[in-house]
């Protein structure tokens, strides 16, 4: 057979075994990796939906905690795996809209060139918390007085440099005129809901998934949500807006991302089973209990032009506030 000939079956056996995989996908157990330790809402969200998702397709959907680096590890891991739908990522604005701009440098991949959003799952309301311990102000005009008359002496809490709790507590900072300093704590929310506990960080921004459930301890107190109005499940809870002060950043979302290269054929099966996935009482029943609310985009291409939209949104915030890099 002439080579011409050989190449050209050779493609189309190619072709053949593409398709057919795409097909049967998936066929094995498919990876779902975390940039944080287990117990956080990134966590909750992952595992709400892989478990769901193993009975829509048929294959196990297998949570793998990867902290660390501000996310840039569970990124990179995704994209340098084969792009077949088997390793995918569920993050947040921190890992994957404020990192890919902030921490560009310190990534050995083009972000905005290797990753897409393949589902947004929930965004989740946020509250303004302080410490009980040793700490008098009981509300934000409290917080803000105090700071005034202890400019510097504040210490905030966060999930690391360049997070999204980091950049909240700066534009919160910033319109109030007041000065903290920055205690970050790489181990993600719950780590650092814990220095507020103890007393080593004495004010931060919390996702109410993560932090609701220790409020009845006394040991942090919610002096505010940031959102535009009251939460129905807190109504004694002010919003930052009825306060006089804008909601830090874009909200607090999770997402399901996968490795630009996939097929669209696969990303497309992932798709529709998210979304029939987010429609099963078991997970309309374990977001509304972690208070998250469910706001996927019925089609891929909305799902990527949302990311778009967040990353430069982020570019626009970090920007406007400029915080120190170093840790």
């Amino acid at each position: 057979m002439p080579r011409r000939a050989l190449l050209a079956l050779a493609a189309l056996l190619l072709v053949g075994s593409s398709a057919a995989a795409q097909e049967t996908y998936p066929s094995r157990p498919v990876r779902i990796l975390v940039p944080y330790v287990p117990g956080g809402a990134t966590d909750i969200a992952a595992r709400v939906v892989a478990e769901r998702l193993k009975h829509i397709l048929g294959q196990s959907f297998v949570v793998e905690n990867r902290p660390g680096a501000f996310g840039i590890i569970a990124v990179e891991e995704m994209v340098r795996a084969k792009p077949d739908g088997y390793t995918l990522m569920v993050g947040n604005p921190s890992t994957n809209a404020i990192t890919p701009i902030v921490h560009a440098k310190r990534m050995s991949i083009d972000y905005e060139k290797s990753v897409v959003a393949l589902a947004r799952l929930v965004d989740l309301p946020s509250f303004l918390l302080v410490t009980t311990k040793d700490f008098p102000p009981k509300s934000v005009a409290e917080l803000v007085a105090y700071a005034k008359a202890n400019p510097g002496k504040i210490r905030y809490g966060s999930a690391g440099v360049g997070s999204f709790p980091h950049y909240g507590m700066e534009v919160f900072a910033k319109q109030a005129g007041i000065e903290m300093v920055h205690v970050p704590n790489k181990g993600g929310g719950a780590a650092y809901l814990k220095d507020m506990m103890t007393g080593d960080v004495q004010v931060g921004t919390m996702n109410v998934a993560t932090a609701a459930p220790i409020l009845k301890n006394g040991t942090v107190r919610p002096i505010a949500v940031t959102e535009e109005t009251r939460l129905a499940e807190f109504p004694d809870i002010p919003s930052l807006a009825e306060l006089g002060y804008s909601r830090p950043g874009t909200g607090f979302w999770h997402s399901l991302f996968a490795h630009a290269a996939t097929p669209r054929p696969i990303l497309e099966k992932l798709h529709a089973a998210i979304l029939e996935a987010m429609k099963s009482p078991d997970v309309v029943a374990a977001f509304a209990k972690n208070h998250m609310r469910r706001i996927p985009h019925p089609t891929l291409d909305e799902e990527q032009a949302w990311l778009v939209r967040e990353i430069a949104a982020w570019r626009q915030i970090t920007s406007q506030v400029p915080i120190e890099m170093a840790e």
